[in-house]
Order: C-alpha cells, then sequence, then structure tokens
C-alpha cells in the first residue's frame, strides 16, 4: 500500500553552523506513525518551513501517494523542497509500517553500504591555499578516495571578466593546486564552481584545472535554458582532457532533466528536489539510459543522508554518494540512534525500520508552527 493519510505536517529547525541552518518536517500519518524529512536550503529556512506549513493548511486530513508524490506549491526550490521532504517522510512512514528499512522498500537487491566522496567546503574554514590543504589530508585519513572543494569564492558570472573576477579566479586555481599537492595521487580530485563563471572564463579555468589534474568539474555556468549550447561545449573540452562534467543538483522532474541530457557526464539529482522518490528513480533511470552517470547530491542534513545512503544503496552499483564533511558531526549523531559514520569512504546503510533518521523535536529548535 503506497497511500498515507496526513494528521499534520510540522517544521523544525536546527542551527549547525554559522553557515547552516537544517530545516526537518514532521509527518504524522492518520494512524499515528511519526515519519521525517528535510527540505534544507541555506538562507531560506523562513520560505520553507511557510511553505511546509501551507501544505499542513492543504494536505491535513487527505490521503497521499509516494507513486504520485506531493504536489508542489510553487514550481521553484522551495517549492520542490517542501513537496520533497514531505515525500521523504512518506516513504518513512510506509517503509515502518512494513518493519522493513527503507532502501528495501525501494528495490529487491539492496547493497549494505555504498562508497562516499568526501565535500570538503563547508569544513574548510582557512579558506587560504594552505587550509584548503589541510582540510584534503584530513580527509584523506579519514579514508576517503575522492574529495571535493569549492574553491571559487565571491566570484559570480558578471564579474568572471572584469580584473577582480580574474583575481578570483586565480586564487581559487591556486586553492586547486594545493589540494592536488596535498592528495599526492591518492584520491581524485573534484571541483564545484557553484555556476559562478560566465562561457569564456568557464572554459579557461576549466582547462587550468585539468592541467592540473583535476578528475571533475561541476556546475560552473548558470543552469538556464540559454546556456545548454554552452555546457555542451564544455563537457567537449573537459573530456578531451579527461575530466568528468556535472551538474543539475537543483534541478526536478524528468521534464527538468530531459533537455541536458547531452550536456554532462554526471548528474546529481537530490532528494530534497527531484519531486519524491518514486519521480528521482525515474530521472536515475532516463539518465542512465542516455550513458549519463548519476551521483546523488547529498551537502545537507541528517535526514537527506539517511534517505539518499538508502536510495544509492537501492540503485545498480555506480558512482559514489556525496557526504558533508567535517562541517559538524550532527550530521551523524543528531538523531538518538546515529548514523553510521563513513569508514574507509564508505557507509553502512541504516538497518532500522524506515530511513533510521527519525529524530526528537526537544533536539531541535521550536517548530515553525
Amino acid at each position: 500500500m503506497s497511500t498515507v493519510g496526513f494528521r499534520s505536517i510540522t517544521p523544525f529547525l536546527k542551527h549547525v553552523s554559522d553557515k547552516t541552518t537544517w530545516t526537518f518536517v514532521r509527518v504524522v500519518s492518520a494512524d499515528g506513525i511519526e515519519g521525517w524529512g528535510e527540505a534544507t536550503i541555506n538562507g531560506k529556512a523562513a520560505q520553507v518551513g511557510a511553505a511546509l506549513l501551507l501544505q499542513h493548511a492543504r494536505l491535513a486530513g487527505t490521503l497521499a501517494s509516494t507513486i504520485t508524490g506531493i504536489a508542489p506549491l510553487s514550481h521553484d526550490k522551495i517549492g520542490w523542497a517542501a513537496a520533497s521532504a514531505i515525500d521523504q517522510a512518506l516513504w518513512d512512514i510506509l517503509a515502518q509500517r512494513a518493519g522493513r528499512p527503507l532502501g528495501h522498500m525501494l528495490a529487491v537487491d539492496c547493497s549494505p553500504d555504498v562508497r562516499l566522496y568526501a565535500n570538503i567546503n563547508r569544513g574548510t574554514r582557512d579558506r587560504s591555499p594552505a587550509g584548503f590543504a589541510a582540510t584534503v589530508r584530513a580527509a584523506l585519513d579519514a579514508g576517503f578516495g575522492a574529495i571535493k572543494m569549492a574553491p571559487f569564492d565571491d566570484l559570480t558570472p558578471a564579474t568572471a571578466a572584469t580584473p577582480q573576477g580574474r583575481a578570483l579566479i586565480r586564487a581559487g586555481l591556486d586553492r586547486i593546486a594545493a589540494a592536488h599537492d596535498a592528495i599526492a595521487g591518492a584520491a581524485r580530485l573534484m571541483v564545484d564552481c557553484h555556476w559562478r563563471f560566465n562561457a569564456p572564463t568557464a572554459a579557461e579555468a576549466l582547462r587550468e584545472a585539468a592541467r592540473i589534474g583535476v578528475a571533475w568539474f561541476e556546475c560552473p555556468l548558470p543552469e538556464t535554458a540559454d546556456n545548454i549550447a554552452d555546457v555542451r561545449n564544455l563537457r567537449a573540452i573537459a573530456n578531451a582532457a579527461g575530466v568528468q562534467l556535472a551538474g543539475m543538483e537543483e534541478c526536478s522532474t524528468v521534464a527538468g532533466f530531459l533537455p541536458w541530457a547531452d550536456a554532462y557526464d554526471v548528474m546529481m539529482p537530490d532528494v530534497k528536489y527531484a519531486g519524491g522518490l518514486t519521480e528521482l528513480f525515474r530521472i536515475a533511470d532516463l539518465l542512465r539510459a542516455r550513458g549519463v552517470g548519476v551521483s546523488l547530491h547529498n551537502p545537507t542534513g541528517s535526514v537527506c543522508h539517511a534517505v539518499s545512503l538508502h536510495v544509492t544503496a537501492a540503485m545498480a552499483p555506480g558512482l559514489p554518494l556525496e557526504v558533508q564533511w567535517a562541517e559538524t558531526d550532527l550530521l551523524f549523531d543528531l538523531p538518538p540512534h546515529a548514523l553510521p559514520r563513513p569508514q574507509a569512504g564508505r557507509s553502512v546503510v541504516p538497518s532500522g525500520i524506515g530511513h533510521g533518521a527519525r529524530l526528537r523535536p526537544s533536539d531541535l529548535e521550536d517548530s515553525m508552527a
């Protein structure tokens, strides 16, 4: 049975660092089962909480299905994050009702563990080349075989071609070089650009990053329809240098991903934005059928991490899963039953019923209701 009746939908916050506030949602079903989802968007906690409360007003007393998913109230990041978080909680409720781990609700064959790569961006407080190198060495010591950094602080597409922008690009490349030297061939170095370039400067930075030894170049340009041709061109440049081009972490639904299917080597659907777990598997099937790699975007909190572990384990073996590393141990320790910590670049999948990251309201800030 894929339907759940709603009793309540309540958002909660958790401040975990000077950069990050996680946004969670507790869904209580008509039969009294409590499920949890996550809708974190940095800097948008109030707006996401408001969207979740509007969904409560719309859905309380009704039935919803994980097959059809939750309709967003707006077709933007906030709307999709709220809808996707509620869907995560529905799957948690259904898995608890069935007495099974979430991954085993999603696939017959489910791996007991998954490969990870470390996103060190929020864990790198010292933004100097030496600071990045130190964090990289710590991630290597923790056993990660792939490490991702976001080195182009303060750059924007509008300033990228200016003298100030070029200085910021040079600073980012210096950070990359220091990180690559620290890795010394022991892991793959991945770079996230956070849509900070225009097309000419992205091509220049990509070529230099490839020369340094980067293996993955992510989100160089804003992902708008008028940039698809430029992204395809960047993919050709990347592939000629042995680099993978990755992106689409904020995209929703099969229809959103489809126009980009030949623009990236790897796409990164996110359990917060995809439009529900059923839709996420449709997206993954579509992309893999077209030869595109799938690696879930997963840089936020405990619930998204747990759900992403289960989803990755339920997919056919493929690329490693992102984990936000070294920002806060609360990623693992916030749930009363702590989530597994990475070991040698892998994580065990939570083995209890549901997704394994149910929370205590007493551990969170006051609800936003």
